[in-house]
């Protein structure tokens, strides 16, 4: 390729890079910004107080509680994602009568807005005429609050989220399997292992860059995780659903707090960064050792 060529092509990122800074960097900035000021979100005047934000997240309990459901939604989400998702990718990757169906059937949560599947999921759940309740009452059971209690309504959370996703995750590991050579598989008949030995020494080890780029994306999603929160729980009860992201939102628009907000918003940003580096970094280093 000639240098001209180059410098051509290269003038095909301009507009890649335009959007990045108009979405991604100047948000940031402006976030950053922001943060090291008491500001109520419409004001025109604000006024500077440093890292006093920052000092008071870690004074704030319901920000702690908020990061401690974040951590909650993002790593026991992408765990069960993980596992169910493998799980269905070497059930499906077999040849039987409508596996087409069912794959469809399963992917499918995962084109549905989050929003729209927490309130769907919200008529399952709810105290009174809920289906779940319905069901209860059917088998002679008494009805659960299952949303008015905070460590029911995060398992509620963490359950609707894993299952709307796990579809992604089945597709990733399907492709996985499928670029496995059969010769290793073949090979490792021929020497007397066993299916679970062929699993755990052969299809494993190979699918460490399908696992990575699996429980990254779902583990991103569950840290951020906003909209299935405001559908189902807005928060509630008292406060104990809050993700950091929607906790955002309550802080900037509820008690109008915006230079906090921003706060959380770029400690929330630094530790997804943080935490998605980290595993990254253990997955590279896996593929090297396989």
């Amino acid at each position: 390729m000639t240098e001209k060529r180059k410098k051509k092509l290269n003038w095909f990122y301009v507009p890649a890079v335009i959007l990045m800074l108009a979405f991604i960097a100047y948000p940031l900035f402006n976030a950053i910004y922001l943060s090291f000021f008491k500001w109520n979100g419409y004001s025109s005047s604000k006024d500077f107080i440093g890292v006093t934000n920052y000092i008071s997240m870690f004074k704030d309990k319901v920000f702690l509680s908020s990061l401690r459901n974040t951590l909650i939604y993002g790593f026991l989400c992408t765990i069960f994602q993980q596992i169910i998702g493998l799980t269905l990718a070497l059930f499906l990757n077999s040849k039987f009568k409508g596996r087409g169906i069912v794959r469809t059937v399963i992917y499918m949560p995962a084109m549905v807005s989050g929003l729209v599947m927490g309130y769907i999921m919200y008529f399952f759940f709810q105290y009174r005429g809920g289906v779940v309740n319905d069901i209860l009452a059917f088998l002679g059971m008494e009805a659960y609050d299952w949303l008015g209690n905070g460590t029911s309504a995060i398992g509620v959370i963490v359950f609707i989220n894993t299952w709307q996703f796990v579809g992604i995750s089945m597709v990733i590991y399907l492709a996985g399997i499928q670029g496995v050579s059969q010769s290793y598989i073949e090979a490792a008949t021929v020497d007397g292992a066993n299916s679970w030995q062929r699993f755990r020494y052969i299809i494993l080890p190979l699918l460490v860059p399908a696992l990575s780029s699996s429980v990254i994306y779902n583990l991103i999603g569950g840290l951020k995780l906003y909209d299935v929160i405001i559908a189902l729980t807005d928060g509630g009860p008292a406060k104990k659903t809050h993700s950091l992201a929607t906790y955002i939102a309550n802080r900037y628009f509820d008690a109008e707090r915006a230079g906090y907000a921003a706060a959380i918003g770029v400690f929330s940003f630094a530790m997804i960064m943080l935490i998605s580096i980290i595993v990254n970094a253990y997955f590279r280093k896996k593929e090297v050792e396989m």
